[in-house]
């Protein structure tokens, strides 16, 4: 007996899922990214470190829990292409990494004022979340997407369609010369 997933009885499930993750990231390593450019001293500096921080949580802490919910229901579409990929596991090893990272020494750095040590910090984080977002990158490319619930419109041959198959050049205007 089959047991089928909820989630593929729509073609729309995946691609809106899909949305939902990404503007959870835009809001969780968008805010994320404030802070680290802030302690890098590239921007917001009219307010601390400290004071961007205790702003920015909220958003922070929206936008991780928005990425990881909508993360698993992405997985719980297709749970075989995911589990055992490598950049899956990759990407899920550096988001780990990043969040306790990001909660444990950019928080320390946010609070203390030394400098230099926020600038260390701060790049470190900065390079984990972009290895991140290339994770999320390169898993879209690397995954096949689940087969689409609904069926092509009848009278439609898409397999013909994508391998080019000749057309009637009778129905085309001749160009002007």
């Amino acid at each position: 007996m089959l047991i089928e997933n909820p989630l593929n009885e729509s073609s729309l499930t995946f691609p809106l899922l899909e949305y939902i993750h990404i503007l959870g990231f835009i809001c969780g390593a968008g805010t994320v990214a404030l802070v680290n450019f802030r302690l890098l001293g590239v921007c917001l500096t009219q307010k601390s470190a400290a004071e961007l921080w205790r702003a920015t949580m909220p958003w922070t802490v929206g936008g991780l829990v928005l990425v990881i919910f909508s993360g698993l229901l992405l997985f719980g579409v297709n749970p075989e292409e995911y589990y055992l990929n490598r950049i899956f596991l990759w990407k899920m090893s550096l988001l780990v990494l990043a969040i306790l990272f990001y909660y444990t020494l950019v928080r320390k750095a946010a609070v203390s004022a030394r400098p230099g040590i926020a600038r260390t910090v701060s790049c470190i984080s900065l390079a984990l979340w972009i290895a991140v977002i290339c994770g999320g990158v390169f898993l879209g490319q690397a995954a096949s997407r689940p087969p689409a619930a609904a069926q092509p419109p009848a009278g439609i041959n898409f397999d013909e369609f994508l391998k080019g198959a000749p057309h009637s050049t009778a129905a085309r205007p001749a160009p002007n010369q």
